[in-house]
């Protein structure tokens, strides 16, 4: 136990670290969040890709809770198991705007293709 004392006291002292310290000399490190109008987190859900897995994980949890007799706990685990659900139906739902949108984009360039083919025709055959 005095060991411990006696190694607590300067653990986490940054003296011989290098710390800079931010003594009002520059704004390298601060940014303005108001002139960031298309702010996106780099990672929205971290766990998102995981989460038919995590979904199985909370539904084992909420039935070994319900088998001990923790109904509570269950319920919790079921809202969690939810919570993913609705993750992966999120996911889903963006998939399928960005294949609709790649399509008609892919449907507009084709149309214009057989246009300019025609246009074309009509040139060569004037």
């Amino acid at each position: 136990m005095v060991t411990f004392r006696n190694n607590r006291r300067g653990r986490f002292r940054g003296g011989d670290r290098n710390f800079k310290r931010n003594n009002g000399g520059s704004n390298k490190y601060k940014s303005d969040f108001s002139s960031n109008t298309n702010f996106q987190r780099k990672a929205p859900g971290r766990n998102n890709h995981n989460a038919s897995k995590l979904i199985e994980k909370y539904n084992d949890l909420a039935t070994e809770a319900l088998a001990s007799g923790d109904k509570i706990l269950s319920e919790n685990y079921f809202q969690h198991a939810d919570h993913f659900t609705r993750v992966i139906e999120e996911q889903d739902r963006k998939k399928n705007i960005k294949n609709l949108e790649k399509s008609e984009t892919s449907e507009i360039k084709e149309n214009n293709l057989e246009e300019k083919q025609e246009n074309e025709k009509q040139i060569i055959n004037s």
